[in-house]
């Protein structure tokens, strides 16, 4: 549902907003929270149910998405725990965030049916009635108006909608469930779903599949406001998926305009980062394939990356020990600005994860998508299209602003591969779900994909469809592919600014809208 204004858009949108604001107007020297408690009044006013059958129950699951959009924990459903639990923890800025990630909201799960076979209304009640005859357990019969399946006997073959003339048997589940390519997502015993968190890999697809807004993730919005406002220098660096995300009129130049009018020092091109990981990505396959790993699985997802370590623990090593471009990018930051906070902004829930791991959290403080941007531009009612453009500091490579789309990262690593190794050839495989990552990990440990580079990609369509996007995923694709183009390099290689430990982002070129 990226890129479609529904209710549910509208209901997050709301809630970032609230929760940003609140940070940009509080007074810091205070602990006070009872602004929440009319949140939910803003979000959800009157006395007659928006989008549910009650009132009371949208607000009660409107002030859980709060205070996951604080950082905080969900509250126990069966107990009382005061909504400002555990808020005057996070009166102050660094980071809170802990595990789970991404948190079901029991009382807003419709506890949808996780297998089900049933007949529409396309039935024609035919004379040949082939579902009843090619049924192996007898649970298709005749109703009196149309064919009926009995639920309790199907066992979910499928024989009976392929042989409908009709196409009148329709087979659904539960969308969360069906977009979890690690299989994560159970049930509990009401019926409503539930995360394996030790599946879990946070791609946070689940989020945005969920069509009754009961999956959230937490969010650092709060501690990032509170960080900016109590004087820190804090620096943005930005995937490269940014682009298009924000409307039409919303230039590269005009988005940096905007973060920058929220308080953020500098921002700073994650692709730049993308080239760094390119460089290190190709050393490693010409050093170590096939001499020391079979194959070469790129690290720039965090949920591949978990995904391929949980399923195949075996070929674990086989995954590149390359930083991120978030950690490259951040890492060159810190290094220059020890004492500044760097804050990712993109695309991408897991990230959020990833910001927790011992060897990232020194270089990445905060981890916010393009969606809890927005929120923040909405709290400070910043309007992109009427923004003047800024320079955006830091050029990437063409390739490096194409981590975003799915081959693109693979692609990137191989022309480096080329530009050293001219006669070597190097053969791709490539997958943008995790179900795919996972028959893409079972042709390598069959050794299907010995020499191979492997690219993993939980999100449809790669960066671009993240759980924190807000474009339709072709027309962000085409924007970013449009962006790469405006860069002065093509490769990795080819970018002075990737190889060179010395050189500072003071020195790097300027982005000039067009140029």
């Amino acid at each position: 549902m990226r890129g479609i204004f529904t209710p549910i858009t509208k209901i997050r949108r709301q809630v970032f907003t609230e929760v940003a604001k609140f940070a940009f107007e509080r007074d810091l020297g205070q602990s006070d929270f009872n602004f929440f408690y009319e949140s939910s009044y803003r979000i959800i006013p009157g006395e007659v149910a928006i989008y549910r059958d009650s009132v009371f129950k949208e607000r009660a699951i409107i002030r859980e998405r709060i205070r996951l959009a604080m950082g905080l924990p969900i509250r126990p459903s069966g107990t009382h725990t005061p909504l400002t639990e555990g808020m005057a923890d996070i009166a102050s800025s660094g980071r809170l965030l802990e595990k789970p990630l991404v948190n079901i909201i029991p009382f807003a799960c419709a506890a949808c049916p996780t297998d089900r076979f049933q007949v529409s209304d396309n039935c024609r009640k035919c004379l040949a009635h082939p579902c009843t005859s090619v049924c192996p357990v007898n649970a298709v019969s005749i109703g009196r108006a149309a064919a009926e399946i009995d639920q309790e006997k199907c066992i979910r073959c499928g024989r009976c909608r392929e042989i409908c003339p009709y196409h009148a048997i329709l087979r659904f589940g539960r969308p969360c469930a069906e977009a979890c390519g690690a299989r994560a997502i159970g049930s509990d015993a009401l019926g409503r779903a539930v995360i394996d968190q030790d599946r879990c890999v946070s791609c946070g697809l689940c989020i945005v599949a969920c069509p009754f807004a009961a999956i959230a993730d937490k969010s650092e919005i709060f501690q990032l406001i509170t960080d900016i406002r109590s004087g820190q220098t804090v620096y943005a660096a930005i995937a490269p998926s940014f682009a298009g995300q924000f409307g039409p009129l919303a230039t590269p130049g005009k988005v940096v305009a905007g973060i920058k009018a929220l308080g953020i020092r500098r921002v700073i091109e994650v692709g730049w980062g993308a080239d760094i990981s390119s460089l290190h990505e190709a050393e490693e396959f010409i050093r170590d394939v096939p001499a020391k790993k079979p194959f070469l699985g790129t690290s720039c997802c965090p949920s591949w990356a978990m995904f391929a370590r949980k399923e195949e623990p075996d070929l674990s090593r086989c995954i590149a020990k390359t930083h991120t471009p978030m950690v490259a990018s951040a890492k060159r930051i810190k290094e220059e600005h020890p004492d500044a906070s760097v804050v990712f902004i993109g695309p991408c829930v897991a990230k959020k994860i990833e910001a927790l791991e011992e060897e990232v959290r020194p270089w990445v403080d905060y981890v916010i998508t393009f969606e809890e941007l927005m929120g923040l531009f909405s709290a400070r009612q910043i309007e992109l299209s009427e923004m003047e453009e800024v320079e955006l500091m830091s050029y990437a490579s063409r390739d490096g602003r194409n981590y975003a789309l799915s081959g693109g990262v693979a692609q990137a690593v191989v022309n480096v591969i080329h530009s050293r190794d001219p006669g070597r050839e190097v053969q791709v495989m490539k997958a943008d779900s995790l179900a795919d990552c996972g028959r893409m990990l079972s042709l390598a440990r069959a050794g299907k994909a010995d020499g191979c580079l492997l690219e993993g990609m939980a999100c449809p369509g790669g960066c671009v469809g993240g759980p924190g996007t807000l474009s339709l995923i072709p027309r962000a694709g085409k924007a970013v592919a449009s962006f790469a183009e405006t860069s002065p390099y093509r490769t990795a290689g080819d970018n002075p600014l990737s190889g060179a430990p010395g050189t500072r982002m003071d020195q790097t070129v300027n982005f000039t809208p067009g140029g």
